[in-house]
C-alpha cells in the first residue's frame, strides 16, 4: 500500500520523505488555509515547493464547482509540475470534468466520496484515484473502512484501474484497517504514519538490549 501524507506543511512533508516511506501528498483548501497560504499565486508556488520535495503524486484541489471552472483550474494546476494530480469533488460537474481530464491524459483524484455509487461513477469517468473519507463517515456513525472495502471489491470485480485512496485517516488503527481491506493508498497525517512504529515491546526490548550491552561493555 502507498503512503501519502495529507498536509500542506512543508516541514511535515520533508520529515515523512526523509523517513523513506512517502509515496505522495494530498492537499485541499482547508490544509492550505491552515498554513496561512492565501491567493492563487501563492498557492501555486506552494504546490511547486511540495512537488520539489517528493517524487510521487501531489493532489491539488480545484476550488471551482462548475464544469468550466474545474477545467480551467485543472489545466492551470497540471501546468505547474508533472507530479500534479487534479483533485475534483464528486459532484455532477466534477464527474464530467474527470471524464474530460481522463480523455486528455490528465490524472485526477475524485474527492469527497461517501458511497459505492459515487465511486462507481468516478471509476467509469476514468478517475486515477478515488478518495472515500473514512473518518468523516465514522463521525456520523457509519463504517468508513467498510466503504473502502466495498469499493476495492467492486473495482477488482469489474477490473477498473482506478486506485482506492483512503482519506480522512484519523489514527494508526485506520491505516491497519485499510490495509486489511486492500486499499491501494492511505493518505494520513504524519502522526498516524509515525504511530506505526510504536509498540511497547519494541521499547522494552531495546531498553533490555542496551542494558545488557552496558553490563558487558561498561
Amino acid at each position: 500500500m502507498k503512503f501519502f501524507i495529507d498536509t500542506a506543511n512543508l516541514a511535515q512533508i520533508k520529515e515523512a520523505h526523509e523517513l523513506g516511506v512517502l509515496d505522495g501528498v494530498t492537499t485541499n483548501p482547508s490544509l492550505m488555509a491552515k498554513e496561512g497560504i492565501s491567493g492563487v499565486e501563492n498557492q501555486h508556488k506552494h504546490y511547486v515547493e511540495i512537488c520539489n520535495l517528493v517524487q510521487g503524486d501531489v493532489s491539488a484541489e480545484v476550488i471551482a464547482t462548475d464544469y468550466e471552472g474545474m477545467i480551467r483550474e485543472g489545466k492551470e494546476l497540471v501546468a505547474l509540475h508533472p507530479n500534479i494530480v487534479v483533485k475534483v469533488p464528486c459532484i455532477a460537474d466534477g464527474i464530467r470534468a474527470i471524464k474530460y481530464f481522463s480523455s486528455n491524459g490528465i490524472r485526477t483524484n475524485c474527492t469527497l466520496v461517501f458511497s459505492t455509487g459515487q465511486a462507481l461513477l468516478a471509476a467509469k469517468a476514468g478517475a486515477t484515484y478515488v478518495s472515500p473519507f473514512v473518518g468523516r463517515l465514522d463521525d456520523v456513525s457509519e463504517n468508513g473502512v467498510a466503504l473502502v472495502g466495498e469499493i476495492v471489491e467492486m473495482y477488482r470485480y469489474y477490473d477498473y484501474p482506478t486506485q482506492v485512496l483512503a482519506a480522512s485517516i484519523r489514527h494508526t488503527r485506520h491505516i491497519i484497517q485499510c490495509v486489511e481491506v486492500g486499499a491501494d493508498v492511505a493518505t494520513c497525517p504524519l502522526s498516524a504514519i509515525k504511530g506505526l512504529l510504536k509498540h511497547p515491546l519494541t521499547d522494552s526490548g531495546l531498553a533490555q538490549f542496551l542494558a545488557d550491552y552496558k553490563k558487558v561493555n561498561g
